[in-house]
């Protein structure tokens, strides 16, 4: 242990050299340690690089950028804390967000918006993060763009995903555009990686007053509805999602999403009740709460969700 805190001191003054040479090594080396070794990660944070690391994620090498975020990433998976205290870190995550059309490297982005889905398993960080409207832009921005990486997209809608985990992040998700790019990921994008982690950020947005309006403007219960469809070919996850999702627009909605539900055709009955007998425990009860308010057995206030 004391030799990897002698090796972790040593690589973390390497970072503070004035020789970009030296400093890239150093950082090659520290990504390595903090990837193989899981000790490490807390050690190379008590040694004080984080603050190195912040820096360099401003750096107009991508060898460098990619190799900080990196270690960014492997640390935040042990020393969550660590990263958090540390003033300006999510300023310089928002940094490599922001443009990730230009000069941000693409594997940096991603290292990036993984480094947050990891901070925010800790519920504590939620609202912390999510009061960060530069990186929640950035990340609606991210799956927006025709030509973003599918890995950036994947890890952006997972980090959009673990910000709507806190109830009071949803509306500013949706002033902020995500419902119309999430529903327009949904539309044009055939890959099921992606689908699922679109509709499972749909369903906790769907969850807040706001949605009803928004998920009108893009007939988002019937994109819902039409995934259900048998015919449509959506994996269990995907089912799910949606089943979860219109079942919170049903909670925080009107008369007219109730109606529309209840209007669903046979093939997304059929979807719901495949959801209730193969889903997951938390897909049942929602499956079956749903299939009442379907048909006509239950008002939206008869069930929480």
């Amino acid at each position: 242990m004391e030799v990897k805190r002698m090796t972790a001191r040593l690589l973390v003054t390497k970072l503070g050299s004035v020789s970009e040479a030296t400093r890239s090594e150093a950082l090659a080396e520290l990504r390595l340690m903090t990837k193989h070794d899981a000790e490490s990660r807390l050690i190379v944070a008590e040694a004080g690089a984080i603050p190195y690391l912040e820096e360099t994620l401003y750096s107009s090498s991508h060898d460098s950028q990619d190799n900080a975020a990196a270690i960014l990433l492997n640390i935040s998976i042990s020393s969550r804390a660590a990263l958090m205290s540390t003033r300006g870190l999510l300023d310089a995550i928002s940094h490599v967000l922001r443009h990730h059309a230009t000069n941000s490297s693409p594997f940096a982005v991603q290292s990036s918006a993984a480094t947050l889905h990891s901070l925010l398993v800790d519920d504590s960080y939620r609202p912390l993060i999510g009061a960060k409207r530069d990186i929640v832009y950035s990340l609606i921005e991210i799956i927006k763009r025709p030509n973003s990486p599918p890995r950036s997209v994947k890890d952006a809608l997972k980090a959009l995903f673990g910000i709507a985990l806190f109830p009071p992040n949803r509306a500013s998700l949706i002033g902020l555009g995500a419902v119309a790019a999430l529903f327009s990921l949904v539309l044009k994008d055939g890959r099921v990686g992606i689908l699922e982690d679109a509709t499972a950020v749909i369903a906790q947005i769907a969850g807040c007053e706001e949605s009803e309006r928004e998920f009108w403007k893009v007939s988002g219960a019937k994109v819902l509805v039409d995934l259900l469809d048998v015919g449509t070919g959506s994996s269990e996850r995907i089912k799910e999602n949606a089943v979860g999702a219109l079942l919170n627009l049903v909670k925080c909605g009107g008369g007219g999403v109730v109606k529309e539900v209840r209007e669903m055709g046979p093939g997304a009955v059929e979807g719901i009740r495949d959801v209730v007998e193969n889903g997951s425990a938390k897909g049942k009860s929602k499956g079956i709460a749903l299939l009442k308010i379907v048909e006509g057995g239950a008002k939206e206030w008869d069930f929480a969700v």
